[in-house]
């Protein structure tokens, strides 16, 4: 537990065209529920997560994961497992 995957629920929110601050809102709404329930996003039901937001769909599982949250920072200096690996080619590229 402990939310980690929060900012990638309000980005999923954002890129299904819901301003930040009320992804922000919702995200913390959901948050508190999870809290209360004692359980992580990801263990919320669909149902439930599209009582914050209706954008909500069953794609947004994908997004609650460790490796969901990661893959999406695909960028350079990103944790998706493709940036990391030419980060660490262009490192020993440099030795």
């Amino acid at each position: 537990q402990g939310f980690a995957t929060a900012t990638d629920l309000a980005d999923y929110l954002t890129r299904k065209g819901l301003p930040f601050r009320d992804a922000h809102e919702a995200v913390g709404l959901a948050v508190r529920r999870a809290e209360e329930l004692g359980v992580d996003l990801p263990q919320l039901s669909l149902a439930e997560l599209q009582g914050f937001s209706p954008l909500i769909a069953d794609d947004v599982f994908a997004v609650l994961t460790v490796e969901g949250s990661l893959a999406s920072r695909n960028h350079i200096g990103g944790t998706a497992p493709e940036q990391v690996r030419a980060s660490i080619a262009r490192a020993r590229s440099r030795l």
